[in-house]
């Protein structure tokens, strides 16, 4: 199925799907501030060759979906979150194995602990519970980016203790406050603003990212498929967390794999370690070499096998 929008949870999405409909579905969830583009059109397809639906969708403010005035976003995470079932109402599937990607991955927590009868299995990657304890030296993030967007975390990710994202409301926190500032880019600047994609993007990312050409050419078609590239690298970061889901991690008894880059500059492996220590009989497995981003082409054998190994295990109905 080609790209096609869809009424869900009150806003309009733009999902695309592969595979056929009839195998066991597996709802993909990108980032904060990133469209399903960044889930490549090839790493979709090796999942849907495993047999697997395959659905990846524009979350609210990104690509072709409903997008709300740049800096004042009318929602919350706990929307983002009501999205993705919304998005599986409208395919009519009672029941998805989701991939959660950062944002996406907290997203999917709360999911986990909120919803369990619509998932069979969860996938966390470059994720994080909330705040650990982890030495100094751990926390290398040292992004380049000129301006407060669109880079795929908030400015309190980049610090011992990003909450912003996982906890509590935003508020007006400092790192909301500096997102409410109108970023340096013009945004109406096709040029500047896949620059400035591409920046941040090679950021945060690792000894595997794509060359700057491949993220160009991606950069490129994000943002000639975005209703509001401002809204879109904002408007995530200013949306309040809703009630954290934390303290209720160890009430998930769905099949969880974790898989996260052992050179990630935003989460460092004390974030995935804590995610398995608190959700029961998950497993974690390092990416090495891979950064905060989602999965370069290099590593698509090892993380495709690893989501059709987790997504086939399930002995639930």
């Amino acid at each position: 199925m080609g790209e096609t929008m869809v009424p869900a949870n009150g806003v309009d999405l733009c999902l695309e799907t592969f595979g056929e409909p009839d195998a066991p579905a597996v709802l993909l969830i990108a980032a904060g501030a990133r469209s399903m583009d960044w889930w490549e059109e090839g790493f979709c397809r090796r999942l849907a060759a495993g047999g697997r639906f395959v659905i990846r969708y524009d979350h609210r403010d990104t690509g072709r979906s409903t997008s709300f005035p740049a800096g004042d976003p009318p929602y919350t995470q706990v929307d983002m979150a009501g999205d993705a079932l919304g998005v599986l109402d409208a395919l009519g599937i009672a029941r998805a194995h989701i991939v959660g990607l950062s944002l996406g991955g907290g997203l999917a927590q709360r999911l986990a602990v909120e919803d369990p009868p619509r998932l069979r299995t969860v996938t966390l990657m470059s994720t994080s519970p909330g705040p650990v304890d982890e030495p100094a030296s751990a926390r290398t993030a040292t992004p380049t980016s000129t301006s407060p967007g669109p880079i795929d975390e908030p400015p309190s990710a980049r610090t011992a203790t990003p909450t912003s994202t996982f906890s509590g409301p935003v508020g007006e926190s400092p790192a909301a406050a500096a997102w409410r500032r109108p970023p340096r880019t013009d945004f109406s600047d096709r040029a500047a603003a896949v620059d400035e994609l591409v920046a941040c993007v090679s950021a945060i990312g690792g000894r595997l990212t794509a060359d700057p050409e491949h993220l160009r050419r991606l950069a490129e078609r994000v943002y000639d498929r975005t209703t509001d590239p401002a809204a879109a690298c904002r408007n995530h970061w200013l949306a309040g967390c809703g009630p954290p889901v934390r303290d209720r991690l160890g009430t998930v008894d769905l099949p969880t794999l974790i898989m996260h880059g052992t050179v990630d500059p935003l989460f460092s492996m004390a974030h995935p370690a804590a995610l398995a220590r608190e959700i029961p009989a998950a497993r974690l497995v390092p990416l090495p070499g891979v950064g905060h981003e989602f999965p370069p082409r290099a590593v698509w054998d090892v993380v495709v096998e690893e989501i059709l190994r987790h997504t086939a295990s399930t002995t639930r109905p």
